[in-house]
């Protein structure tokens, strides 16, 4: 596969990318990602993605395969972002404790004018969570940049999910299996 560019500091974007054998490097320029109102949680993702792509198109040309993703969390109808500080963590986290919520990653993939574009969703439940476990979580891992506040594959989600509905990696924040499968439409 080709070398693409990830528009993305996240490491743990680049971690999947690394462990699916795809290579990779970073660029990322500063983006909005604020969004219009009324579009769905599915269009919010996908739209912050094809910002961040978009923004580093115009620094890497037209030539570039560019990756980008956008990952969101959902409860009823609030998109929950990533939080401001640590009561504001602590929050967003008791709201989650024993709630159902969506994790929501939009992807888009660009070369030139090509264009693949998608949201994943993972249903999460959390177990009951008490305050003293939450404040534990937050004040060893601050989780201040990951949406929900919370990393899937930390302490909170080792002891504190209940269960899981669709792609683990997408709530790390990379449908990584979709991601190299569309990567293999665009670029092969």
């Amino acid at each position: 596969m080709n070398k693409i560019i990830l528009a993305s500091q996240s490491p743990r974007r680049k971690q999947l990318l690394e462990w699916a054998e795809v290579p990779f490097e970073v660029i990322v320029k500063e983006t909005d990602e604020r969004f219009p109102p009324g579009i769905s949680p599915d269009e919010v993702a996908v739209y912050i993605a094809r910002n961040k792509a978009l923004a580093v198109q115009a620094q890497a040309g037209n030539d570039a395969v560019i990756l980008a993703a956008d990952t969101i969390v959902v409860l009823g109808d609030n998109i929950i972002g990533k939080p401001v500080h640590r009561e504001d963590a602590v929050s967003i986290l008791m709201a989650l404790s024993g709630e159902k919520h969506k994790v929501i990653t939009g992807v888009v993939i660009l070369k030139g004018d090509e264009e693949i574009a998608f949201a994943d969703t993972t249903d999460v439940e959390f177990h009951d969570l008490s305050v003293k476990e939450i404040e534990f979580y937050v004040d060893k891992y601050k989780p201040y940049d990951k949406a929900g506040a919370y990393a899937i594959q930390e302490w909170i989600g080792v002891v504190g999910i209940k269960s899981i509905s669709g792609d683990f990696y997408n709530v790390m924040g990379l449908p990584v299996s979709r991601v190299v499968r569309e990567l293999k439409v665009l670029v092969d």
